[in-house]
């Protein structure tokens, strides 16, 4: 199990990026485990954009947000934090989103 998630990671790590001006407009392919042709996915990024989803719906500030893996399932789970009004005190809302 931790194989594969290290072998991924190490090998995502290891892939080249090219500059964003090269690359505007264009849609390249997800890179692949070269002995397995699995996808790689980018998961951080897709759970950072539902704490910032989560952010905007409660009219609060991201804290934090990382992606977990529960019964075989990745969710993201992070904190909102909420400005308190009138000199109140704010409140931290946690959340958990499946991907």
């Amino acid at each position: 199990m931790y194989t594969k998630w290290l072998a991924a990671a190490l090998f995502a790590a290891s892939v080249p990026l090219a500059p964003a001006a090269a690359t505007a407009g264009v849609v390249q392919p997800a890179p692949a485990l070269p002995e397995t042709g699995i996808p790689v996915v980018a998961v951080q990024n897709s759970c950072n954009a539902v704490g910032q989803q989560q952010a905007a719906r409660y009219g609060g500030t991201l804290q934090s947000v990382q992606a977990v893996n529960r019964s075989g399932q990745t969710v993201c789970v992070g904190v909102v934090i909420v400005q308190g009004k009138d000199g109140e005190r704010g409140r931290r809302i946690s959340f958990e989103e499946p991907l």
